[in-house]
């Protein structure tokens, strides 16, 4: 029986993932590819919405591409790509766009949010039009499922009822997704503010644990990260945030049941924990972090393998677009 196909992207916005994206996505990338055919992009189109200088562009373009590559993707099992690779992207976004309400667009809660930060004013029109290009990645593959969390529940939404609304217009021609809940991930919090999801865009340097940093400066994160009134290491989300997201992040990276943790910390006070903690977080990246160097030292072979995706993905993009364009009524090409 065939694997249903998954799509996923991430984009290249830092020079480093931070530990909320690995175990929020690309861990579970690596697991999907024993499950799924496995379809993953750098999402450089998307990036464009903050404007990143064009060498942040191409350098974090390929520091993503490595560490993905780093942290188990494998080139035979899956499919990974860079976004701007496929043309065809961009030209079923404005087909879509076009088959797309002003209310529907309008309705997205993340642009919402995000243009809030600029001023809706100042907003760029791709902000406002970045679901819609998201519906156009996914709907491009034929993807049968695509990993969502609760931010991006509404973008499915969109995805589906445009699908839905071509194929009813212009006969069969995309698959409609369906959501792919992955298995629940503890939510880390940032270390100085725990309450507050650990995020690129909202938590400070400290804050973030990131996949690429050397393990000092991991060390000195961590040791500094704040804790709670008291000395037990319990996790108790309301009166001691800190020390719960710790005991996460520990369990997250080595796998241990936080309840054996707290068992093995009974009466040992909050420095020999932390400690345990860093060291748990430098040995779980060290191993991406050599791997990345590697390859971003190779750009040659790292451009190499990302060819050998884009080559898979124009193929399925292809097709897509040759059914689009007939079904929608453009003439073919003599």
């Amino acid at each position: 029986m065939a694997r249903p196909r998954v799509l996923s992207g991430i984009q290249p916005t830092a020079e480093s993932f931070h530990l909320g994206n690995y175990l929020g996505a690309v861990r579970q990338w690596v697991d999907m590819q024993e499950t799924h055919d496995a379809f993953y992009f750098i999402a450089d189109l998307h990036a464009l919405t903050v404007n990143p200088s064009p060498s942040e562009l191409r350098r974090r373009t390929r520091v993503s591409a490595a560490q993905l590559f780093a942290a188990g993707l494998d080139p035979e099992r899956s499919t990974l790509f860079v976004q701007s690779h496929i043309r065809e992207h961009s030209e079923l976004a404005w087909i879509l766009i076009c088959n797309t309400g002003m209310g529907e667009a309008a309705r997205m809660t993340q642009f919402k949010d995000k243009a809030a930060k600029f001023g809706e004013s100042s907003a760029g029109v791709g902000l406002f039009t970045y679901p819609i290009l998201q519906a156009a990645d996914i709907l491009m593959y034929q993807a049968d499922q695509v990993p969502v969390g609760a931010d991006q529940k509404q973008h499915l939404e969109l995805t589906r009822d445009l699908a839905q609304r071509f194929n009813s217009r212009y006969g069969q021609t995309f698959t409609v997704p369906n959501p792919y809940i992955p298995k629940e991930v503890e939510k880390i919090g940032d270390l100085q503010d725990p309450l507050a999801k650990m995020s690129k865009s909202s938590s400070s340097p400290q804050g973030l644990l990131e996949v690429l940093e050397q393990p000092g400066p991991l060390r000195k994160k961590v040791m500094r990260a704040v804790t709670d009134t008291g000395s037990e290491v319990v996790a108790d989300p309301e009166n001691k945030p800190g020390v719960t997201n710790l005991l996460r992040i520990q369990s997250a990276v080595t796998g241990v049941p936080v309840p054996e943790l707290e068992a093995r910390y009974a009466g040992l006070g909050y420095g020999a924990f932390k400690k345990d903690v860093a060291e748990a977080v430098v040995d779980a990246f060290a191993p991406i972090r050599e791997r990345t160097e590697k390859l971003l030292a190779d750009e040659t072979e790292l451009d190499r393998l990302l060819a050998v995706g884009g080559q898979r993905a124009a193929a399925i993009a292809r097709q897509t677009m040759e059914a689009v364009r007939d079904h929608i009524g453009f003439l073919p090409k003599s």
